[in-house]
């Protein structure tokens, strides 16, 4: 009884079965396909390695000059409160009579935008630290350095503008009074503190 208890288990071979031919080729397919690129690699590994390197480092910069930017637009929007932006009289004036010309032709949503850009044009001139490239009419209109009057008459604006573009509401005669009105506050105030 001793002999059977103890005696060794057989090693157990699984059966060995071979992979069907088409596998096999497919297998010795892919390596002669693979294999140049397997060379390339193993035999320029230090250029993929500098190459991955260097896309880090692109990455980081992004990222890096990205926060920079939004850390300059908070700083902006924290700074005290300053003079408001003086406009040119001649070319408020200017600006209106374009914008009134093409609100006779009926094309209100153009005037109106016209409105928009110009007093981003004027926002930009007095402060262009105020701004960058990125800068939203919704975020200018949040400048709290902007006085009240300029800021309410932007946001007014800007409200006209979105609503043409976003919402494909035609601005109506009255949309483009509204909007004329208030530009026209913005200027005359800003013409009155820079006298």
């Amino acid at each position: 009884m001793r002999e059977i208890q103890y005696a060794p288990l057989p090693t157990y071979k699984p059966p060995q079965s071979k992979p069907p031919e088409w596998l096999e080729a497919l297998m010795r397919f892919l390596g002669k396909l693979i294999e140049p690129l397997g060379k390339w690699l193993g035999a320029g590994w230090s250029v993929v390695e500098i190459g991955l390197v260097v896309l880090a480092a692109l990455g980081a910069a992004w990222i890096g000059w990205t926060l920079f930017q939004r850390w300059r637009l908070t700083l902006a929007l924290a700074a005290p409160a300053t003079a408001p932006p003086v406009i040119d009289r001649a070319a408020a004036l200017a600006l209106l009579e374009d914008a009134d010309a093409l609100a006779a032709e009926g094309r209100f949503d153009e005037a109106v935008h016209l409105l928009l850009q110009r007093s981003v044009h004027h926002i930009a001139a007095a402060r262009p630290d105020w701004l960058s490239p990125s800068s939203t009419a919704r975020e200018i209109g949040l400048i709290p350095d902007l006085p009240a009057a300029a800021r309410q008459a932007f946001t007014l604006i800007a409200r006209e503008v979105e609503r043409s573009l976003y919402a494909l509401r035609a601005l109506a005669a009255d949309d483009w009074q509204r909007a004329r009105e208030a530009y026209a506050a913005f200027a005359l105030q800003n013409l009155e503190a820079g006298r």
